[in-house]
């Protein structure tokens, strides 16, 4: 109900979504990445930018995304 009435009672308010981009070691399940950005910026983008944040030292065996990327 109460998005239905800010949308009713205030049509210039417009919501600011944001997304945020993890890259996580599948085996020990620790947080290697992370990239917090708007709604409009495709996941395709960012998939570089995660994969910098992880030392050229560590060996990236292979990489899972979901169709989005």
């Amino acid at each position: 109900e109460g998005e239905w009435k800010r949308k009713k009672h205030q049509p210039e308010y417009r919501r600011q979504w944001r997304k945020l981009h993890m890259g996580i070691d599948a085996k020990t399940l620790q947080i290697r990445a992370v990239q917090l950005t708007t709604n409009n910026v495709s996941d395709s983008q960012v998939l570089g930018d995660l994969l910098d944040q992880i030392p050229q030292d560590e060996r990236v065996d292979s990489v899972y995304t979901d169709g989005a990327y």
